[in-house]
């Protein structure tokens, strides 16, 4: 078989030449121009997520003194709710401030006994057996004093019984159960996970 384009009349000639051009700039299209405007389609997608993803980290970014600020304020929040809920047990300290109290109120402590801890879910109930002389004004003054005191304190199970022989400043003996409050330290982690 001999193929010469000579022999072709030349309209048949520029439609071979026209039908092999269509099918070089079909595949052209197919095979390069489709493809490129794809992954032209995907990266303009990526590109615009990639915009709003700075866009929102910029905005984090302008918020970011505000959010120190915050920290710094919680963080001296937590120091002065230390005082109200303290994460350790310190049996001097807290006798040495229940001491004070008695004294400001003209009580005497007469027995000091810390009983074993309560656990609960976030913390320690600790509850501390006192024994006080005094009188029942002192005595009042003594729970008001407790009642405004910077660490969380509850007094409970009072029992009151005037003395056989009572002097002007020591008419009665109480005995009571004052419940402290320690913060759990295994209980800090699993807050700080919750939030």
């Amino acid at each position: 078989m001999d193929l010469n384009l000579n022999k072709v009349p030349w309209y048949g000639q520029v439609g071979m030449f026209v039908v092999i051009a269509l099918m070089m700039v079909g595949a052209f299209y197919y095979f390069y121009v489709v493809p490129t405007e794809a992954e032209m389609a995907t990266r303009e997608t990526q590109l615009k997520a990639l915009r709003t993803d700075i866009a929102k980290g910029a905005s984090t970014a302008a918020q970011l003194p505000q959010f120190k600020q915050q920290v710094s304020e919680l963080e001296t929040r937590l120091e002065g709710l230390k005082a109200v809920l303290p994460e350790h047990k310190d049996v001097s300290d807290l006798l040495r401030r229940i001491q004070t109290l008695a004294t400001q109120s003209n009580l005497a402590i007469r027995g000091f006994k810390p009983a074993p801890s309560v656990t609960k879910q976030l913390h320690e109930e600790w509850p501390i057996q006192l024994q006080l002389d005094g009188t029942y004004h002192n005595l009042a003054m003594f729970f008001d004093r407790v009642s405004k005191f910077s660490r969380i304190i509850n007094v409970s199970n009072i029992s009151i019984r005037g003395k056989e022989k009572p002097d002007a400043t020591s008419t009665i003996t109480v005995d009571c159960t004052a419940t402290t409050f320690v913060l759990l330290e295994a209980a800090k982690p699993a807050a700080a996970k919750a939030n």
